[in-house]
């Protein structure tokens, strides 16, 4: 039938389509595939640059290379970072040394002798970092502070927890002492 044949036009629109909507749909993937490449459990931690403040020297996660860390992101502002930190303190005394640090990242923009100050008033020994562009925030996708990250002596992050916890807690403290033996 005349009607059902088709014509070079026609099939040029086709193939004009199927390539634009081709093109359209790569993009769109090259636009989202990062947001899929989510951090969490079983990723690889990304590497970070930041201050240490006790030593005023730069620190990554290479710094803590062939180590478990307890990778805390926080801020002085938070409250809930304040509740949380006499319990990182506890685990650091517990278990840190040569296989096993925590490391808290602060993410203030102020000055770092704020940081120190609320440091000092916590009496807090374990590693102490500043980030004050927050980039750590975009790295590892945070949502908010406190949020942490169990990274074991290979680079993969094990646990990752939203909000405060009960690090010295028997589950966590479980955890990290098996990842500290495993080696």
């Amino acid at each position: 039938m005349p009607g059902d044949r088709v014509t070079p036009l026609r099939q040029w629109s086709i193939a004009i389509s199927a390539v634009t909507a081709l093109g359209f749909g790569t993009a769109l993937a090259v636009k989202v595939w990062p947001q899929l490449d989510l951090v969490g459990a079983g990723s690889r931690a990304p590497g970070f640059h930041a201050v240490n403040l006790r030593t005023a020297q730069p620190a990554s996660l290479a710094s803590y290379r062939d180590r478990v860390i307890l990778l805390n992101v926080w801020a002085t502002w938070c409250p809930p970072c304040r509740v949380e930190m006499p319990s990182l303190e506890r685990l650091q005394r517990k278990l840190g040394g040569p296989g096993f640090a925590v490391v808290a990242v602060s993410i203030d923009e102020g000055d770092s002798s704020e940081v120190m100050k609320f440091v000092q008033q916590l009496g807090l020994s374990f590693d102490i970092l500043h980030d004050k562009g927050g980039a750590i925030q975009r790295i590892y996708q945070t949502t908010g502070v406190p949020e942490s990250f169990v990274i074991d002596r290979d680079g993969v992050i094990i646990k990752k927890v939203i909000g405060a916890a009960e690090w010295d807690g028997p589950v966590n403290e479980l955890l990290i002492r098996k990842l500290i033996d495993a080696r």
